[in-house]
């Protein structure tokens, strides 16, 4: 394959610290210059492929404006989820102050982590990952690329390989067809690798003493090291008539085939729940060209987690798509003559229904677990910073209650970004590493034209600061409690949130006090740490 090497521009036209995309011969190249020089590498991150020269880059560190996916900026190198792939990284030369770059002619932007080979007479150890989501995906890759060359097996109770979960209620329930889902990596990817995914693999039992897991059909299994990351086990709407046909809830991909299905033939759908769930899926479903009605007992759409405020936003973003709501009502059952034909509520009103979806939210996935710590109201399991059970235990993901990122206090967070870079840091763990899990959570919602980004965690705020405005779908959103600011949500501002997670990561958020008195530039705000 040829090599072509092109001028970009001069040395002087970037400042350290500032990254610049160039369409060069054809090709969009990412110029960042950092104290250790100038570097060449692909401009897309590696998730969905959004533009990197939005995002903010801080010592080196590029973090994606949508997703929040971090870089190095002198390598290309993954350092932090969601997405999996290192950047291309091209050769560049400096001559009479112009910058050169040698570009091949046809460029792959992304670039698979190197990952040792298996070596099972080397390393006769055996790992055992339980779950097919997000978490167990990002471990069994990590543990491949810190040499792990020993056992990987992957116990997953779903039918299909790891997915992109995050679709399901969203591009998936949009597309005009039921199709296959987007999977996180191919099948030959971990066949390659020697990565074993057992699917349709119910894990029933622990015996953490005896380092052994049961499940299928009575199958036993025995381990070195043990990974926990099975995810939320939805919850049922406790009423008369759940069980009738064309009354879904929404977790697997099965779900949202069935889901997708269903609305292809269906012109009445309620929605019971006003959570994240619930309402993409009422945005999807209404799309598609259904009624749609949400029922929540709530007054404000996510009032608990993002506010009343933008709460009310959301609401009238779906009002005006004509999404019907029935707020501070819970439905008392479902009636129908084997599929479900109508939801009565606690009011005595009657719904029509075709078919109802279910998203009242999930509880840990752990009523098999025995012989570790685990939280009384919830069933969550306790663990530390390195995201440690017991000796050779881990856990990540919805089923892991770990010391909050700012507070230290244990926490337990339901975000997808959140579980794969914990996936992440157990591998590393497991491999006899000593990671400390410091990641500041974050996650999105789509829902019609709102675009919605959230940076660490508050459950219990007790005021909200606005800046800019919510009429015009441009503003921030901070959640304080007391004198700290610790979380933040967002809607067109892509880029200042991306400066407020390093802020927060770095420990250098300024206090409520300052949010308070003045409109802040969030990016020159981070370039001043």
């Amino acid at each position: 394959m040829g090599v072509q090497q092109v001028s970009v521009c001069q040395v002087g036209d970037l400042k350290i610290g500032e990254m610049r995309q160039f369409s060069i011969a054809g090709k969009e190249i990412l110029l960042a210059k950092t104290e250790h020089g100038i570097s060449a590498i692909a401009p897309h991150c590696s998730h969905y492929g959004a533009p990197l020269a939005e995002g903010v880059m801080h010592n080196g560190r590029i973090v994606c404006p949508w997703h929040n996916a971090c870089f190095s900026a002198d390598t290309g190198t993954h350092l932090s989820a969601p997405g999996r792939d290192n950047l291309a990284k091209f050769p560049v030369h400096i001559e009479s102050d112009t910058v050169y770059v040698e570009l091949p002619e046809e460029i792959t932007e992304h670039v698979t982590p190197e990952l040792i080979a298996a070596d099972f007479e080397i390393d006769r150890r055996t790992f055992v990952i339980v779950g097919g989501g997000a978490a167990s995906d990002m471990a069994a890759q990590t543990l491949r690329q810190n040499d792990y060359q020993g056992k990987i097996i992957v116990l997953t109770a779903e039918e299909e390989i790891p997915y992109d979960r995050t679709k399901l209620s969203k591009a998936y329930l949009q597309a005009d067809e039921v199709g296959e889902v987007s999977k996180l990596r191919s099948a030959d990817f971990y066949k390659q690798h020697d990565i074993e995914i057992r699917t349709s693999a119910k894990v029933t039992g622990l015996d953490v003493e005896a380092k052994q897991i049961t499940y299928g059909a009575g199958e036993t299994l025995s381990y070195d090291a043990l990974l926990l990351a099975t995810g939320g086990a939805v919850k049922q709407v406790p009423v008369e008539g759940s069980e009738l046909d064309n009354v879904f809830t929404l977790r697997r991909a099965e779900d949202a085939k069935a889901i997708l299905k269903a609305a292809k033939q269906s012109k009445k759908a309620v929605i019971i729940g006003s959570g994240f769930i619930g309402m993409e899926t009422a945005a999807s479903l209404k799309q598609q060209g259904l009624e749609v009605t949400v029922v929540s007992p709530d007054q404000v759409p996510f009032e608990k987690v993002l506010g009343e405020p933008v709460g009310k936003l959301f609401r009238q973003v779906h009002d005006d798509n004509d999404v019907k709501f029935k707020l501070g009502e819970k439905a008392t059952a479902l009636r129908g003559n084997g599929k479900v034909e109508t939801v009565e509520l606690e009011s005595g009103e009657v719904l029509s229904a075709d078919m109802v979806v279910v998203g009242i939210g999930v509880k840990p996935a752990t009523d098999f677990v025995e012989g570790l710590l685990m939280n009384e109201k919830d069933g969550s399991i306790l663990v530390n910073q390195y995201l440690q059970a017991k000796p050779d235990v881990y856990a990540a993901g919805d089923i892991a209650r770990f010391p909050h990122f700012i507070t230290g206090q244990p926490t337990r967070i339901e975000h997808w970004q959140l579980a794969m870079q914990q996936g992440r840091i157990a591998a590393c763990n497991m491999t006899g590493q000593q990671v400390m899990f410091e990641t500041v959570p974050f996650f999105w919602t789509g829902q019609f034209d709102l675009k919605l980004r959230y940076v660490g965690h508050s459950e219990n705020y007790d005021d909200i600061v606005i800046q800019g405005s919510l009429e015009d779908k441009s503003f921030l959103a901070f959640y304080v409690e007391g004198e700290q600011a610790m979380a933040v949500s967002g809607i067109g501002r892509d880029r200042d949130i991306a400066a407020i997670s390093e802020l927060m990561r770095l420990r250098k958020m300024p206090k409520a006090k300052e949010i308070k008195s003045k409109d802040i530039d969030w990016v020159e705000k981070l370039k001043a740490v």
